[in-house]
């Protein structure tokens, strides 16, 4: 079992990606409403060795020796991976070592203004950063951000990125209704796309209760009512999860251990990372499927989200 490795995960955008994180659980520049790994416990935008360049790189030759080329090498995880000082350095590694596995990086994209995290990120093959806001106010609101980070510096990065990054940028813009899609917010984050030009923005929502009560996923027609307005060329509201069933990567043994796991007594997802010895990432993947099966359901109680069979 791998430590900072999880997966192979199904992935529809990557098909089967071997995940990589490079922070602890759950170091962020971010504290997001809607996150599902859960409250960011080191909010800061210090970047260090979290995890040792020398601890990744031997699960890396590992599983290389061990297992089947992935689709992708994925680097995302418990919090944001630009902030381990070494990602260059890993990404290096991985182009050398397989130069035919194209490299992705899951990044919420707040380190961007910085030239040295810009530079460490050339040799990947996708980027995929987040803007969920592009006001200050509703920046703030959602994305809870550490205390010197501008949506203004914040959205000049991705641009300065975008600008010196030869190969794909999938921005991905998650909707929160009452949080971020007013006509003030929707027409901020048009001039910032616009700006911006990434290859693609991806709409996104809610898959499973989020970090706080009382917020919602937006609907599919909202999605689409957004993605009309933006009137960006190259613009997908996101599939829901269920698709995942159809990547080769999905196992139903994965999901049947979950279920006769929350079956028994119900379980958080630290909970479940612990129990199945899964990262919390990958057994996310599963928990969405599920719950837009209406197989489980979540209650939210003092000690986190608990997951549940659905009884019909």
């Amino acid at each position: 079992m791998y430590k900072y490795l999880f997966g192979p995960v199904p992935s529809r955008r990557l098909g089967m990606s071997l995940g990589v994180d490079l922070v602890p659980q759950k170091v962020c520049s971010l504290d997001c409403v809607y996150c599902e790994v859960g409250h960011t416990t080191k909010l800061t935008t210090e970047r260090r060795e979290y995890i040792p360049y020398d601890k990744i790189i031997k699960e890396l030759n590992h599983y290389f020796t061990n297992n089947p080329d992935p689709d992708y090498i994925t680097f995302s995880g418990s919090g944001e991976p630009t902030l381990n000082s070494r990602i260059g350095d890993v990404i290096q590694f991985i182009k050398i070592k397989k130069p035919n596995i194209p490299v992705a990086v899951l990044t919420n994209g707040t380190l961007l203004y910085d030239k040295q995290v810009r530079a460490e990120l050339l040799n990947a093959d996708v980027v995929l950063p987040s803007l969920d806001a592009a006001t200050d106010h509703s920046f703030q609101k959602i994305n809870r951000p550490e205390s010197q980070l501008r949506v203004k510096k914040y959205i000049q990065g991705l641009i300065d990125f975008r600008n010196e990054f030869p190969d794909k940028i999938w921005l991905e813009v998650l909707i929160i209704p009452g949080y971020n899609d007013s006509k003030q917010d929707l027409d901020a984050l048009k001039k910032a796309i616009e700006k911006i030009a990434p290859d693609q923005v991806q709409l996104n929502t809610l898959d499973r209760p989020g970090t706080i009560a009382g917020i919602r996923a937006a609907d599919y027609n909202e999605l689409h009512k957004i993605a009309d307005y933006l009137e960006f060329d190259n613009i997908e509201v996101i599939a829901s999860a269920p698709v995942r069933k159809n990547i080769k990567s999905y196992r139903n043994d994965t999901e049947s251990a979950i279920l006769e796991t929350i079956l028994r007594r119900p379980c958080t997802l630290d909970d479940l990372s612990g129990i199945l010895g899964m990262h919390v990432n990958e057994i996310n993947k599963y928990l969405d499927v599920l719950e837009a099966e209406n197989k489980i359901e979540p209650s939210r109680q003092e000690r986190g989200i608990f997951y549940q069979v659905k009884h019909k």
